[in-house]
């Protein structure tokens, strides 16, 4: 069964989600951002999720995790808990 490692940086806005991937994209370090930023609890370990399998995260997370390219920030995307940067750090099939 395939499985993914991603981590991620869960805000309340789009509008804070754009400026946060701006800071990445210019340089800032993401698991940085993610402790400062992130309302999420894995914010406190630079937004890592560690380990998991398709579908026990919400679909829409699920859908970026299992077919976007490996280290690239991906979003913002919404989910029920708010919006999201997602990175993949590894996938399997």
């Amino acid at each position: 069964m395939a499985t993914a490692s991603a981590r991620h940086i869960l805000v309340d806005s789009e509008q804070a989600c754009t400026q946060l991937k701006s800071e990445i994209v210019g340089g800032k370090d993401f698991g940085a951002l993610a402790a400062e930023h992130s309302k999420c609890p894995s914010g406190r370990r630079g937004g890592d999720l560690g380990s998991f399998r398709p579908g026990q995260m919400v679909s829409e997370f699920d859908r970026v995790v299992f077919s976007a390219p490996l280290n690239e920030v991906q979003g913002p995307v919404k989910t029920q808990f708010g919006w999201h940067l997602i990175e993949v750090t590894s996938r399997t099939a």
